[in-house]
């Protein structure tokens, strides 16, 4: 369990070295026992090294150019490295140009000391929830191993290389709940920030309206600090917030219905520690929250954006993943019209929202309603894999459309099956979520 408050005291001590810890994850990577062949595209061994190097040199000289410098991540294949090819887990662009240069993610990363170990496997273009790719492999679920459990999508490799102990923090996209999803199936703290914070610029696209860039990691604490790099911006220390008179609105409805009784069972005792350490928790309808269907309708943003993203290659749709390649295609007939009417939609939704929000600190969900279920089980056939891909996707999405924010925690208790707790806001709360989310973190590590 890699923390960056551990980690960079180690190293501030005198008890490891950027180097040491790269060789540690890099091992990790080449386990032929492991999932690094799987969770990885690509591992960047020779540069690594070299960039770890460099961060003992800086150290020894007395400068450090921040809370993770030297520590190793790893970033999805959809992120521009300079110099190589960006697939986005698919063949398809294998034989694409490299990039020139760094996605702006990829370069704030960089120049804070942190050392890129290698690009994540994912689903191909980001467009499923499973983690399933037919392609480069599926990389398991690190609970229940043998039994081969999906690790949640789209950001797979970013998920089991995390889980693994493989990086310090894995980069990811969430576009309807690739981040927090496979954080949630796979035991992570993962966090979907506000769009517009985090820049987009060299990012492989999948909705130009939801996509969102951020981290996987093993608490609050390690997302805060690398999203305080990725959005560029100080790195100051989230207000304290106790327990005690916390307010969280639970959206009565689908959102908290049909649940596994493992989810169920984690919910609710979730809800129970919050409430005995003096959270106060409102069940409330949420009526805008129960009109998913609207807002997802052949896809919606993401289907209408991906098929435009797409179209040039419809040619070469043999090349697709055959179940990504339907999703693309089942929204070719979307109209301007209805691209229009779904913006005024998603305005009315977030105002909606917003209102009923207000009151509340925060908002609570399963960031899944089940828990992971076995490749096999997903893989079945298309029927199966759909049915799974919308069951798993089902809570996520109100987070998306709202354009907010929203931070996984593990709330399940100790020897159980990995569940998600969201912990959600609007547009720009970030940092308040963020503090809210390391009261929870704290209230439901007692006991654990």
């Amino acid at each position: 369990m890699w923390t960056v408050e551990a980690l960079s005291g180690d190293l501030a001590a005198g008890r490891t070295t950027s180097r040491a810890l790269v060789e540690t994850a890099l091992a990790r990577i080449a386990d032929p026992a492991g999932e690094g062949a799987r969770a990885f595209m690509k591992v960047y061994a020779e540069s690594a090294r070299a960039d770890a190097d460099h961060a003992d040199r800086l150290r020894k000289s007395g400068i450090v150019r921040s809370r993770v410098d030297g520590l190793p991540v790893s970033v999805k294949d959809l992120f521009d490295v300079a110099g190589d090819v960006t697939r986005a887990g698919s063949k398809l662009l294998a034989d694409a140009p490299a990039a020139r240069a760094d996605a702006p993610v990829v370069a704030r990363l960089r120049a804070a000391g942190a050392v890129i170990v290698g690009r994540t496997n994912m689903v191909e273009f980001a467009f499923g929830t499973t983690g399933l790719n037919p392609h480069y492999g599926t990389p398991r679920n690190p609970w229940d191993r043998r039994a081969g459990r999906v690790p949640g999508g789209s950001s797979a490799g970013a998920a089991v290389a995390q889980a693994d102990g493989m990086c310090a923090m894995a980069l990811g996209s969430d576009t309807r709940g690739s981040i927090r999803l496979p954080a949630a199936l796979c035991g992570l703290v993962g966090f979907k920030p506000t769009q517009q914070r985090v820049p987009r610029d060299g990012v492989f696209p999948l909705s130009f309206a939801l996509d969102s860039i951020g981290p996987l990691a093993n608490s609050v604490a390690c997302c805060v600090a690398y999203d305080s790099i990725l959005a560029a911006e100080p790195p100051q220390p989230l207000a304290p917030l106790g327990a005690m008179g916390l307010r969280f609105l639970v959206p009565r409805g689908s959102l908290i219905e049909d649940l596994d009784d493992e989810v169920a069972r984690a919910f609710e005792a979730s809800l129970g520690k919050l409430s005995a350490a003096g959270a106060v928790i409102s069940q409330l309808p949420v009526p805008a929250f129960e009109r998913q269907a609207e807002y997802f309708r052949n896809g919606g943003f993401a289907g209408a954006e991906a098929y435009a993203i797409h179209r040039r290659w419809m040619d070469r749709i043999s090349e697709y993943d055959p179940r990504v390649g339907k999703r693309i295609q089942m929204a070719k007939d979307v109209s301007a019209a209805d691209y229009i009417e779904l913006g005024r939609l998603r305005q009315s939704y977030m105002k909606e929202v917003a209102a009923a929000v207000a009151p509340f600190d925060a908002f609570l969900i399963p960031t899944a309603p089940c828990v992971a279920p076995t490749i096999q089980e997903v893989d079945a056939s298309d029927e199966d894999y759909f049915r799974w891909t919308l069951r798993i996707l089902r809570n996520v999405g109100v987070v998306n459309f709202l354009d907010g924010c929203a931070v996984s925690l593990p709330c399940q208790a100790a020897g159980t099956p990995p569940v998600g707790l969201s912990v959600c806001g609007p547009a720009l709360s970030d940092r308040h979520i963020l503090a809210v989310a390391r009261t929870v973190e704290s209230v439901l590590a007692r006991g654990n």
